[in-house]
């Protein structure tokens, strides 16, 4: 059933009003709620459903400037579900502002469910970015609070307004009390209507590109390559890659990962991330790294296992696609095709976040990571039997342990020490320096055993344990998981992924830098662990901050 978009009424204070217009009269809809104020746009309503679309009118007809959006909406629409409607703002022609930096010509604003509510903002966001839609750029959010949005900046040359809605999803119904509007005043500034004047497209900018794979669009590897800010990739292998079915950032990791399969790993996430925010960057670095693994014979019995060990990490679907693109021979890609014949039976348990919701965050982190190695191994089957598998780590009566993980001059230290709770801090910098000197790698092997037992102690203790070594690769992070799991520790991995140039001048910068020679060996053996490796795992930025807990 088509549905119109209704008329969002004005704030009191919106000086855009015309006689035509609905404006508030009462605020109770939005005062005391959680709201989100974006960027109004000036474009066109459009809706969106799985077999079609319609302006504000539903019997609009057609007009240049809906080309566009109806060839999203021919890629996107299978990934609709039956009933809901997208409605956002068609930007390819260009009305009253002039756009040049689009991220797509269509920005959605709210999804509605079947039964005519509109779904909560995150959930709405979510929703999105799974279609390949982008979102109008957040300007507030919080508890509603009339002065903070009464003193909002808004460039009256080159933004319409923009638009208050509470957090929480609505039904239809009170559409009026839960939207509202502030629009710039004269916001019409020109002398023809836009549908009467030739069209004229507005701007795209430098993340068009990775929006227009989101959504489905043919992928062009200097386009991607150039809005990365890297060389070129392995087009002829991008050429290979099937993505049917795929939309989103599930398409957009698997035609990036493919693209730069060649890259290092550990290098490739850090310099994706100004372009793709940490926790997309970190999942097309990981199916870089993880794909070749799909090229090589493997023991059917442990495969069941490794794949949904694998799935903790990655898109099993996208992953296959991944290594079947870049597959060199035909030893590689049946070995590809026999593994996605065990993938569907693999993959992560269903139900199990929601069935730890209610502990708290340590607890949940290691029940969940309890009950997901126990479904790898076979032994539960249902999230209810998850919950009976690990009743005794509920209480969370075990010791924490924290690894900090990265190069030298990333950050780690700095982070470890401005972390609250910690009881015991333990660094191997620091005990080199009790020795004598920081710089002196001589007595590594001594130095790495007091430690050791140092942190054993720490953990037979209880309390939280932060270890503050570099912990480079798989095999020196396994001696402090040893460790770790004689105590019953919750393990968490502290990964922080900072650019190869950022890391060179933090070291120049540093009290105690280490030669250019030993920084480029350690990213040389740097080796990230995955998710799943540890407990829980935190992602940090060169903001120092963790931009993605997995």
């Amino acid at each position: 059933m088509r549905t119109h978009y209704p008329r969002t009424p004005h704030l009191p204070w919106s000086p855009g009003v015309t006689d035509d217009d609905v404006r508030v009269t009462d605020l109770c809809g939005l005062r005391g709620r959680e709201v989100v104020v974006t960027e109004k746009l000036d474009g066109e309503n459009t809706t969106l459903y799985a077999d079609g679309l319609h302006a504000r009118s539903l019997d609009s007809a057609h007009h240049p400037s809906r080309t566009w959006v109806k060839a999203l909406q021919g890629r996107i629409g299978h990934a609709i579900p039956a009933g809901r409607r997208v409605c956002g703002e068609n930007m390819y022609a260009r009305h009253s502002i002039a756009y040049e930096d689009l991220d797509s010509y269509f920005y959605g604003f709210s999804v509605w469910d079947a039964d005519g509510r509109c779904l909560d903002w995150d959930e709405t966001v979510g929703c999105l970015r799974a279609l390949g839609i982008p979102a109008p750029r957040v300007l507030w959010r919080g508890t509603f609070d009339e002065r903070a949005l009464r003193a909002l900046a808004v460039d009256r040359g080159r933004q319409e307004g923009y638009v208050v809605r509470t957090v929480e999803g609505f039904a239809a119904g009170d559409f009026g009390r839960h939207v509202a509007k502030w629009v710039r005043p004269g916001h019409v500034q020109t002398g023809t209507h836009w549908m009467h004047a030739a069209v004229v497209a507005n701007g795209l900018g430098p993340n068009a590109p990775l929006w227009a794979v989101r959504s489905g669009a043919a992928a062009d590897p200097r386009e991607l390559t150039a809005a990365l800010g890297l060389p070129g990739g392995d087009a002829e292998a991008l050429g290979r890659l099937a993505t049917a079915g795929l939309c989103g950032d599930a398409r957009l990791s698997g035609v990036l990962a493919t693209l730069l399969h060649r890259s290092r790993r550990s290098s490739l996430a850090p310099k994706l991330v100004p372009a793709l925010g940490m926790p997309l960057a970190r999942r097309v670095a990981d199916l870089v790294g993880l794909h070749p693994a799909l090229h090589r014979p493997y023991p059917d019995d442990e495969r069941r296992a490794g794949l949904v060990r694998l799935s903790y990490a990655a898109d099993l679907d996208v992953l296959h696609a991944v290594a079947r693109a870049t597959a060199r021979d035909a030893e590689a890609h049946e070995q590809v095709e026999w593994s996605a014949l065990h993938a569907e039976d693999a993959g992560p348990l269903a139900g199990l976040r929601e069935a730890f919701a209610g502990l708290d965050a340590d607890s949940s982190a290691r029940c969940l990571a309890e009950a997901r190695e126990a479904y790898a191994l076979g032994r539960i089957r249902t999230a209810e039997e998850a919950v009976a598998a690990t009743w005794r780590w509920r209480s969370g009566a075990f010791p924490k342990l924290i690894q900090m993980v990265g190069p030298s001059g990333s950050g780690k230290s700095t982070f470890a020490r401005e972390l609250s709770g910690v009881d015991t801090l333990i660094s191997l910098d620091d005990l080199r320096e009790a020795r004598g000197s920081r710089a002196d790698q001589k007595a590594n092997a001594d130095i790495l055993r007091t430690g050791l037992g140092r942190l054993d102690a720490a953990l037979d203790g209880g309390g939280t344990v932060v270890w503050d070594a570099t912990s480079l690769n798989q095999q020196q992070r396994s001696l402090v998981h040893s460790v770790a799991l004689r105590r019953d520790a919750l393990v968490t991995h502290a990964v922080v992924l900072v650019d190869e140039a950022e890391l060179t001048r933090r070291n120049g910068a540093r009290e105690h830098p280490v030669p250019a020679r030993v920084l480029a060996a350690q990213l040389h053996r740097f080796g990230p662990p995955y998710p799943g490796q540890a407990h829980r795992t935190w992602y940090i930025g060169a903001s120092g901050t963790i931009e993605e807990e997995a």
